[in-house]
């Protein structure tokens, strides 16, 4: 992958950055112009604990260096996808005072909500090791800048599964600007509701997106009309030369509003008695218990589509699904073993948006540890002139 690719470290550059700065920063920059200037430390962290995901604030912050005309160093304390305790400083970035103090307003903005990304991605894809995770967070963000810090961050948290538990992970996203953070040139996707209501039928839909696309394996979204058993049957028997050859999927995508075709609360329960009797009876909240037994795409709508498709003998049809998958909705569709091939989700992005907030303090000036009261523990061990790792650009 190309970094200088990377718009989140290339904008904004030294020429608007200050109009996206906090006011209080330019004007300590104007007192530190005309009282003198000095090296200072300032430590980096997040309030709750994440996965470490800073090359994208990293990477920018070397490019403002570089542009300003002076140099940085970045102790890096955690590699990029390890795990990160609550308040512990990812790094350390000394240099210029006047150089980063009106820096920091940005740099943070890039920091803390792709670090928390990484660590929910991180969670779902180890919860669900077998299972492939489609990045559709997109429409969900707050601009284009936001789409490729999620991306990143999903792509981080994956790369963390794999490594720690063998997981397949996150293996591309819904739109081509970011598909370069899976190892990919474009974008995947299914079909939209949209196609399914203009076709007017969802085997319609299917020929149709067939017939744009033949190469590609079909999937087929089946929720549209509320039949999601007797429109992937139909499916699949029309389409019967690729089910067997495993070409075929079937994307579930009910709403919380309703239950899957041919479920009911006692139904849901029973589908699970079947094939997963250890799933409800530990104690669960009433969210788990949504996820396990209650409207929408539950373990139990899963467990009873993926019954169905293998009576009919469409064993090789793939279950694809989507709405709502977070961190929990994960662990819950793990304690059923619920037979999920792909899930596609923009579910990892911070539910909780005041957990996302970075913060940058300095804790020495002119190589002198100081740092506001209460704040101590921020202080590096190592002195900051000796870094124990000084960091390459494009290499956290």
């Amino acid at each position: 992958m190309s970094e200088t690719h990377i718009r989140g470290e290339s904008w904004p550059d030294a020429e608007t950055v200050g109009a996206w700065t906090d006011t209080y920063f330019k004007r300590s920059r104007a007192a530190v112009e005309r009282f003198g200037d000095q090296p200072v430390t300032y430590a980096l962290f997040v309030r709750r604990p994440v996965v470490s995901a800073p090359r994208i604030a990293l990477g920018w912050i070397e490019a403002m260096a570089e542009a300003r005309g002076f140099e940085i160093e970045i102790d890096l304390r955690h590699e990029e996808g390890r795990l990160v305790g609550a308040g512990e400083p990812i790094c350390y970035v000394t240099g210029s005072f006047e150089g980063l103090v009106d820096l920091e307003t940005v740099l943070l903005m890039k920091l803390g909500a792709p670090c928390v990304a990484a660590h929910q991605a991180y969670a779902m894809c180890a919860a669900l090791p077998a299972v492939a995770f489609l990045a559709m967070d997109a429409r969900h963000c707050a601009g284009t800048e936001m789409a490729e810090l999620m991306a990143y961050a999903a792509s981080v948290g994956s790369a963390r599964a794999r490594r720690k538990d063998d997981a397949i992970g996150f293996v591309g996203t819904a739109i081509d600007a970011t598909a370069r953070y899976f190892g990919q040139t474009e974008g995947k996707g299914t079909m939209p509701h949209a196609l399914v209501g203009y076709a007017g039928s969802t085997v319609r839909a299917a020929e149709m997106l067939a017939e744009v696309a033949p190469d590609e394996p079909l999937t087929v979204l089946v929720d549209y009309f509320g039949r999601e058993v007797s429109d992937s049957l139909e499916v699949c028997r029309r389409f019967a030369d690729r089910a067997e050859a495993g070409e075929l999927a079937v994307r579930i995508d009910t709403p919380g509003g309703r239950f899957l075709e041919g479920l009911d609360p006692p139904a849901s329960y029973a589908a699970l008695e079947r094939n997963a009797p250890g799933a409800t009876r530990g104690y669960r909240t009433d969210s788990e218990l949504r996820h396990l037994v209650g409207p929408g795409v539950s373990a139990a709508a899963i467990w009873f589509l993926r019954e169905r498709l293998d009576e009919e003998g469409f064993d090789e049809v793939r279950i694809v699904a989507s709405s709502g998958f977070g961190p929990e909705k994960c662990r819950m569709m793990a304690a059923a073993s619920a037979p999920i091939d792909v899930i596609g989700t923009g579910s990892y992005l911070p539910d909780r948006w005041t957990e996302t907030y970075a913060t940058a303090d300095i804790v020495a000036y002119d190589g002198v540890p100081r740092v506001k009261a209460g704040r101590e523990y921020l202080i590096s061990p190592r002195p900051s002139s000796a870094p124990r790792a000084r960091r390459a650009r494009g290499s956290p």
